[in-house]
């Protein structure tokens, strides 16, 4: 069995056993997650949701919160003699995901 579900504006696909790499997930390492935007569950019999399905859940346990590379921001005005340098790293939570139910 599979499910599409939504998060942070983006869509996944995932399984039993798949791990995610998801960003904004506030949550500790090792409590249980529960993700109720399911878009579709598939199997022996496909699911679509009109947005989401109701009762579709997906269970994940966080396994690791760390940041991601440095993204450095530059912006130059030519001609004035004026810069500005900023940098920022996203956040990620990395999900494993315990079960699917409908």
């Amino acid at each position: 069995m599979y499910a599409v579900i939504e998060t942070g504006g983006k869509q996944f696909r995932v399984e039993e056993g798949s791990r995610l790499r998801l960003v904004g997930i506030d949550a500790e390492v090792g409590s249980e997650v529960v993700l109720d935007k399911v878009l579709l569950l598939g199997g022996e019999t496909l699911s679509v949701g009109a947005p989401y399905l109701e009762n579709a859940r997906v269970r994940a346990t966080v396994l690791d919160r760390c940041r991601g590379e440095k993204i450095l921001i530059f912006k130059k005005w030519r001609r004035n003699d004026s810069r500005r340098s900023q940098g920022y790293r996203e956040r990620y939570s990395t999900l494993k995901i315990t079960s699917i139910s409908a």
